[in-house]
C-alpha cells in the first residue's frame, strides 16, 4: 500500500495551551484508520489541522506526497480532501437531492467543467443523474424531494456523507459520524462506510467514541492522550495495551 497522509512532528496550541506535541503517523491509501482517545486528548485539534481549518505550529502534513501543512482547507477539499462533522453541515432548507446536486455543481466548478447552457440556473441531467446515484447509495432515494430539515438526525448523517462523496474525495475524515444515532442507525452507517469503502476506494479516517464501531471498522488505531500518540497498532494491539487501558478503555472492554 502507499502512504497517502504522512503527518511529522505536528504541534499545535492555543496561546500558552499546549493540545497536539510533536505528533507523527502515517495512513495508507485504502484503509480505515481511527483515532480515539478521552475528552481533551487533542483528536478534534488534530482533525482541524489535517484539514486545513486550522494551521499548525509546526510539523508537515503531506498529503499524497504534496506537502499541505499550511494550504487552506479549500484547496485540500480540491485535492481530495473529504470531511464530515459530528453535526452534520447540511443545507436545511433544501431537498435531499439539491443538497448533493449543489455539490456535484461546486466539483465541476472547481475543475473548470461546463454541464450545458443551463447550468447556472438549472441542473443538467448528467448531474442529477448522478445526484440520483449518489441518494440511492445512502438510502434515501424515497426522501430525495424532502426538505433536509425535515430528516432525521441519522439521515441527516448519511446525507452529509452523500454531499461529501459527491465531491469525489481520496480521503474521507469522518468526526464523530455516529454521535446521537440510535442503534439502528448506528448499524446501518457502519455499513455504509464499509460499502463506501469498497466501492469508492476512498481512505477513511475516523475520530471516533464508540469502541464497537472503532473495533468493527478500523484497520489501525492510533490512541491520544494529552496531545501525545500513547499507542499505534491493529485493534488487537491496541485493545490490549496496559496502557490505552488504563487511560481511555478500563478493564472491562479489555475482559
Amino acid at each position: 500500500m502507499n502512504t497517502i497522509l504522512d503527518v511529522r512532528n505536528l504541534s499545535m496550541g492555543y496561546g500558552p495551551i499546549s493540545v497536539l506535541k510533536d505528533v507523527t503517523f502515517a495512513v495508507q491509501d485504502r484503509e480505515t484508520f481511527a483515532i480515539i482517545g478521552p475528552n481533551g486528548a487533542g483528536k478534534s485539534t488534530l482533525f482541524k489541522a489535517l484539514t486545513g481549518e486550522k494551521m499548525p505550529d509546526a510539523g508537515i502534513v503531506n498529503y499524497d506526497g504534496k506537502d499541505v501543512s499550511q494550504l487552506p482547507a479549500d484547496e485540500r477539499v480540491k485535492l481530495g480532501f473529504g470531511r464530515t462533522f459530528q453535526v452534520a453541515r447540511i443545507f436545511p432548507a433544501h431537498s435531499v437531492r439539491d443538497n448533493v446536486v449543489v455539490a456535484i455543481e461546486a466539483r465541476e466548478r472547481n475543475a473548470g467543467r461546463k454541464h450545458g447552457s443551463f447550468f447556472a440556473w438549472r441542473p443538467a441531467a448528467d448531474i442529477v443523474e448522478e445526484a440520483e446515484a449518489a441518494i440511492a447509495t445512502v438510502g434515501l432515494s424515497s426522501k430525495r424531494r424532502i426538505e433536509a430539515r425535515f430528516l432525521s438526525h441519522g439521515d441527516k448523517k448519511r446525507l452529509e456523507i452523500a454531499v461529501t462523496l459527491a465531491l469525489k474525495p481520496k480521503i474521507l475524515m469522518m468526526d464523530e459520524p455516529m454521535a446521537g444515532m440510535s442503534p439502528n442507525d448506528r448499524a446501518q452507517t457502519m455499513e455504509l462506510i464499509r460499502q463506501v469503502r469498497l466501492d469508492s476506494a476512498v481512505t477513511v479516517l475516523l475520530c471516533e467514541h464508540d469502541m464497537d464501531v472503532v473495533f468493527g471498522l478500523a484497520d489501525r488505531v492510533m490512541v491520544l492522550n494529552y496531545g501525545e500518540i500513547i499507542a499505534i497498532g491493529s485493534c488487537g494491539e491496541v485493545r490490549d495495551n496496559p496502557n490505552v487501558r488504563e487511560v481511555y478503555l478500563g478493564e472491562e472492554l479489555h475482559a
